[in-house]
């Protein structure tokens, strides 16, 4: 036996005699499985961006002023911060808007600690009666749904059972519900009818009576209010409450609402615009959900989207599944309501999928690598190759598990680039191994298995090394790009150095036991 042994050889005499190496294959496949089982699952990375609005008030400051004593001021402090990519400013009647959007892969709590810093520092520069600045964080990358749901009315004889400003009631407690859903980030509705009272002003009768809109509306907003309740003590020491009702309860009340006199006679709204109860014409959020009926033919239904997304890091597999846990809860419940859904999205779904079609696509390549080495090197050490890919991936996968990566596809792809070279390693142990063994007929199998892959040792590394260097540079790939593609130099590296390991470890562990005896 050599006595210059290498790491590869080092790590096969270490090993090949060891008594609790088999045992740590069987740990490294369960770690495997479980590392499988928790990881986070969702169908693509979920790309970390970070951003934030600050909504600065100047009471009865106009637009114009607003953009020059507040927005400009700040665009140039926020632009003074590192990290900072975009800015989207936008000035308001007594009130100035600033969105700041951070470069991809910045840090979220640490890019707006710093723009609330900037921000609050500067404060001398706004107009002294301007208003404490409110800084909001925007979820940018929460935004993305990984569950949507179409809500929408049963139908007899064409005709919705529900109103759309009922559907939309009964869909925003759904989503406070699920909200509640541990590690769901955001619950967003999209379609929704809010249910209002829209006045459709006629210009031509707000001339006439010599009326300006700002007056109407004025008088409109001064009803829109609940009087504050009023409590005092009576001699008795009991309680008093009083509460005046909001003053718009129907149509009726605001037709009678007096806008203002002309000569002595009261200008009504009804004489000036034409009123209905409604729910949100002006936004025009419409969805629509198309199904076909008994005849094949497709109806046209309003719907309400519910979009649920998840926190980062967070499975979307087990987030989904309680979503529509809950949803199977309350089905008989809204079909008595009139109400029906269907799923349009599951990324969880996706993601299970995905990783039930990346086990099976390996369990091809196995059989496929076991077949083709039985031509060249014989059953028995295309066994021993073959029973080296799961203990890989599976280290891989908890090696993956342990620095907080998900499964996604881009996770299944960067496996499935690695899957042909990881082999190689194992390949060419045991192919020196079947050489030395051929050469040297006469020398025991462990001193073969230790020669022969210290012999190949070094070059093996150095190759490996080369591939993984490769790979490298992904990691200052910036922007959206990089960050999506994240897991290709995480995986790739991490396996590839795993299957050297395995290599040198187990394979002459494996003809040990498997090839003893065989001439």
């Amino acid at each position: 036996m050599s006595q210059n042994l290498n790491s590869a050889g080092k790590i096969a005499k270490i090993f090949i005699n060891h008594p609790l190496t088999g045992i740590l294959g069987i740990f490294i496949l369960i770690l495997g499985y479980f590392a499988l089982q928790f990881m986070p699952k969702e169908e693509n990375p979920q790309i970390k961006v970070s951003g934030a609005v600050v909504i600065v008030a100047l009471p009865d400051a106009k637009a114009s002023e607003i953009q020059k004593v507040i927005i400009e001021p700040l665009e140039k402090k926020i632009r003074e911060i590192k990290g900072v990519e975009h800015i989207f400013s936008f000035a308001y009647d007594s009130y100035g808007v600033v969105q700041v959007q951070f470069f991809i892969g910045e840090d979220k709590e640490e890019s707006n600690l710093k723009l609330y810093d900037q921000v609050m520092r500067n404060m001398d520069l706004m107009p002294k009666n301007a208003m404490q600045p409110i800084i909001k964080t925007m979820d940018i990358d929460t935004g993305i749904p990984i569950a949507t749901v179409a809500f929408y009315s049963a139908k007899k004889d064409g005709i919705d059972l529900i109103s759309k400003s009922e559907l939309f009631t009964q869909v925003s407690l759904i989503s406070k519900e699920i909200n509640k859903i541990k590690n769901v980030a955001l619950v967003d509705l999209k379609g929704e009818k809010k249910e209002q009272f829209n006045i459709l002003l006629d210009i031509n009768k707000i001339n006439s009576y010599n009326l300006a809109i700002a007056q109407v509306m004025k008088q409109i907003e001064s009803l829109n209010f609940n009087i504050p309740n009023i409590s005092t003590n009576t001699n008795n020491n009991s309680l008093v409450v009083l509460e005046v009702k909001k003053a718009i309860e129907n149509v009726k009340d605001l037709e009678n609402l007096i806008i203002s006199y002309n000569f002595q006679t009261p200008i009504y709204l009804k004489d000036i615009a034409q009123i209905e109860k409604s729910y949100d014409i002006q936004n025009k959020k419409d969805a629509y959900i198309y199904l076909k009926d008994e005849n094949g033919n497709f109806l046209e239904s309003n719907q309400i989207t519910l979009m649920a997304s998840k926190l980062k890091g967070a499975n979307s597999v087990v987030i989904n599944e309680q979503i529509f846990e809950y949803l199977d809860s309350i089905k008989q419940s809204l079909q008595e309501k009139n109400i029906l859904f269907t799923i349009t999205r599951d990324d969880g779904y996706t993601a299970n999928n995905a990783v039930n079609a990346l086990i099976k696509d390996l369990l091809i390549s196995i059989i496929i690598i076991f077949i083709l080495l039985i031509f060249t090197l014989g059953f028995k050490e295309a066994i021993i190759v073959s029973l080296t890919v799961p203990m890989i991936l599976s280290l891989t996968l908890f090696i993956g598990f342990m620095l907080g990566e998900s499964v996604n596809r881009i996770t299944l792809f960067a496996l499935i680039v690695a899957l042909g070279m990881l082999v190689d390693a194992a390949i060419i142990v045991i192919e020196n191994i079947h050489r030395h063994k051929i050469e040297h007929p006469n020398m025991d199998l462990e001193t073969i298995s230790i020669n022969a892959t210290n012999e190949i040792g070094n070059p093996t590394n150095i190759a490996t090394i080369a591939i993984i260097m490769v790979f490298i540079p992904m990691f200052f790939v910036g922007g959206m790009m990089g960050e999506f593609m994240h897991p290709l130099p995480v995986f790739v590296p991490i396996s590839l150095a795993v299957s050297l390991f395995v290599a040198y470890a187990f394979t002459p562990y494996l003809v040990k036991k498997i090839l003893k005896g065989k001439k």
